[in-house]
């Protein structure tokens, strides 16, 4: 299949995209948008848009977070954490981390106040969420990059963990790496350094190749998604997790 497909990781700099022909991963560019909206408008534009931000939030949360966000989990061995709960709506949209835990309280069962992490990413999550639609969801898709790599490495979850105490682990990193090669995706070009580090990490730069890799397998007809059958948001989002 001809085309272009993009994998998409939040970080300190904004948007880090991975665009690559759907055919040829050796030919993978790197790129860093300051807004979700550029993103949207890339040209040309991609016949499948990866992120790895939630897409779809409950009006009401369970134990564990959004039924996606727990088959996602159960798959992903000692990298279960890297699967956050996403608090309900009502929760996200709080700009106040100590109104958006007097929500979440509410709007959980049992009643769960918002990490301090999860905290911080609501401005992206609420970025996403402005511009998402269901009509726009047949190409722009929720994706996790550790559920990616579990599928890559013959589902089978990774030992090694990306980070260690907020730093870049070599070790994970290193194997990533090889598992990317593997499938194509040129060694140099995952082991460059195309943006300051105050703007993106070596591991955000892994984690949206990861996620091309994901939107390539979905632009072909494939990819795993979890649950079978989401559920919708308020907005009519479905509620899945891709990789």
């Amino acid at each position: 299949m001809s085309g272009h497909v993009a994998g998409v990781d939040g970080c300190r700099g904004g948007w880090l995209v991975v665009s690559r022909p759907i055919d040829d991963a050796s030919q993978a560019q790197a790129s860093l948008k300051a807004s979700f909206a550029e993103v949207l408008a890339l040209s040309p534009p991609p016949k499948i848009i990866a992120v790895d931000i939630p897409i779809g939030l409950p009006d009401r949360v369970g134990a564990g977070g959004r039924p996606c966000d727990r088959e996602a989990r159960s798959r992903l061995g000692g990298r279960q954490s890297s699967v956050f709960a996403v608090p309900a709506r009502g929760a996200v949209m709080c700009e106040d981390y100590s109104e958006a835990c007097r929500v979440a309280l509410e709007k959980s069962d049992p009643p769960k106040k918002v990490s301090k992490q999860t905290f911080h990413l609501f401005p992206k999550i609420r970025e996403v969420d402005a511009l998402m639609s269901p009509e726009l969801q047949a190409h722009v898709l929720e994706v996790h990059p550790e559920v990616a790599f579990w599928a890559l490495n013959g589902e089978v979850a990774l030992e090694e963990p990306k980070k260690v105490k907020s730093r870049a682990y070599p070790p994970g990193l290193a194997l990533r790496r090889r598992l990317l090669t593997s499938v194509g995706y040129a060694p140099e070009f995952l082991e460059s350094r195309p943006f300051r580090l105050s703007d993106a990490g070596p591991d955000d730069l892994l984690d949206a190749t990861v996620n091309s890799w994901t939107a390539t397998h979905i632009a072909l007809g494939g990819g795993h998604r979890f649950p079978c059958e989401p559920q919708l948001d308020s907005k009519g989002l479905r509620m899945e997790i891709w990789g």
